[in-house]
């Protein structure tokens, strides 16, 4: 009886795990790809979803419609619940078991409330498809709540949206938002006036996009006040309830609150006994493996690794990309034989948008603002999109909002009559 190829399983087919599958095409190996869900997901753009600018079919692609042309890629829709390293098994919640020779956990992050997980009710976050529909569904809702609402102060509430966190999330939902209220929805209503709107971005830090060089978050927060923005710098929330978000001591009243302000990374540390740091991401050898286990590695925001010229890498989905990459390059370097290296993290620039016209960029020594940075942003993210369809659909998506004010994908779903 032959031998089997080398058994590799990715868990994970977010930007990771697809291009260490992509990356290993031709390789002598059979691959099984899980994931708890049967999509691709392009988590940059999921705020637009959330926001009625594109449809979730336009960010999202089908895994097994992806592997359709690799006869050894196996894709299996599951959830995995822990890893039997001793006997190299990925273990399913359905009581089953995957063997491998080597594993590849890309099992991404998920919301981190700071020890307040009951906030998450009242404030949910951004990382899935659900996620963003349900959002785009608190967000019209209250548009349509309020103009049934006789009362000025419920009506306010109603018209009230907190964004938590000034991050590369926070920002764009806050500005996406605001533009909505101002130019969008004013002529479809006729109770309320939808430029009274109040769009509250809170950070407890001194300043948004703080990744961002100190100029770039100046202009982020000048550009975001001027679409109508209220930029609360250096408040941490101290409590989300049902009434609102509490900080500086006061309770501010709004019905839509959205969490942007922290991840914390999947239990694949705990799976595995492995060394993790505050937020429980792995820390991982220079190749990208758990210590002791070097047929293990983990990647994208599963992983902390200061391999960026001493620095930690970033949690965005380049750097998820060129770990899938380097694993995939091990692997085939290992199948013959050859010495591998450690990972170096190459940042290819920092982008993020403000409004329909507005975008920062910081490429390092090179830095952009404004409409040159918003076309960038927007070619730069269609070129990422998988397929042509795709890009065109997103393209004339774009060009119908930046051109009328429109925003097509204005759905409510899920359920209309509930909102909390």
């Amino acid at each position: 009886m032959a031998a089997h190829l080398h058994r590799v399983v990715i868990v994970g087919a977010g930007f990771g795990g697809l291009e260490a599958t992509y990356r290993l095409a031709g390789a002598p190996v059979e691959i099984t790809l899980i994931d708890r869900r049967n999509h691709h997901l392009f988590q940059p753009l999921l705020y637009q979803v959330a926001t009625a600018s594109l449809a979730t079919s336009e960010i999202a692609w089908p895994i097994r419609h992806l592997m359709r042309d690799r006869r050894e890629v196996t894709t299996l829709f599951a959830t995995v619940s822990g890893v039997d390293a001793e006997r190299r098994c990925v273990l399913i919640d359905d009581g089953s078991e995957v063997p491998y020779d080597t594993l590849v956990l890309a099992t991404g992050a998920r919301h981190a409330y700071f020890g307040h997980d009951e906030w998450e009710q009242w404030a949910p976050g951004l990382k899935t498809l659900e996620d963003a529909t349900t959002l785009r569904r608190h967000i019209l809702v209250a548009f349509e709540r309020a103009e049934r609402e006789t009362d000025p102060a419920r009506r306010a509430a109603r018209l009230t949206f907190v964004i938590v966190g000034a991050g590369p999330t926070g920002v764009e939902l806050a500005g996406t938002i605001a533009e909505m209220a101002h130019h969008t929805l004013p002529g479809d209503f006729r109770n309320i006036d939808t430029t009274k709107a109040r769009v509250v971005l809170i950070e407890a830090g001194p300043r948004v996009l703080a990744g961002f060089a100190d100029d770039l978050s100046a202009y982020a927060q000048a550009s975001l006040e001027k679409i109508g923005v209220e930029v609360v710098l250096g408040q941490a929330v101290t409590e989300i309830n049902r009434e609102g978000v509490v900080f500086g001591g006061k309770l501010l009243e709004a019905k839509t609150r959205i969490w942007a302000a922290g991840v914390r990374a999947s239990p694949a540390a705990e799976w595995l006994g492995a060394p993790a740091d505050r937020a429980g991401r792995v820390q991982v050898e220079a190749d990208l493996t758990i210590p002791g286990h070097p047929e293990i590695f983990a990647i994208g925001d599963t992983v902390s690794i200061n391999a960026w010229d001493g620095k930690p890498v970033p949690g965005i989905a380049p750097a998820a990309k060129q770990q899938g990459r380097h694993v995939a390059e091990t692997i085939r370097a290992r199948l013959g034989g050859a010495a591998t290296g450690p990972f170096r993290y190459k940042h290819a620039g920092s982008l993020a948008q403000i409004g329909k016209r507005l975008a920062v960029i910081d490429f390092g020594k090179v830095k952009l603002r404004g409409t040159i940075a918003w076309w960038i942003w927007g070619i730069a993210h269609i070129y990422f999109l998988i397929g042509l369809r795709h890009r065109l659909s997103v393209a004339l998506s774009w060009l119908w909002i930046y051109a009328r004010d429109q925003r097509a994908a204005r759905l409510i779903t899920q359920g209309s009559s509930k909102v909390v």
